[in-house]
């Protein structure tokens, strides 16, 4: 199980404009900061998916939260 403050700075990193929701554009960017170039972002917008659960093509804290938490 994921420790809730190191999430919480993980998905501020994430969310590039601070408006609460990670989408596929920033975390995109953000891998390509930390070196991972293969994120594309037909990737980036998969791996959203997979874990947006009401649909909307972004994460929301909760969502976020929600996938790590279960690890």
């Amino acid at each position: 199980m994921a420790d809730i403050e190191s999430a919480r700075t993980a998905f501020n990193r994430y969310d590039v404009d601070g408006d609460g929701f990670i989408t596929a554009g920033e975390y995109k960017s953000v891998m390509a900061q930390l070196g991972d170039f293969n994120v594309t972002e037909t990737v980036a917008e998969a791996i959203i998916k997979q874990r947006d659960d009401n649909g909307d093509g972004r994460l929301s804290w909760d969502e976020f939260w929600s996938h790590l938490s279960k690890a």
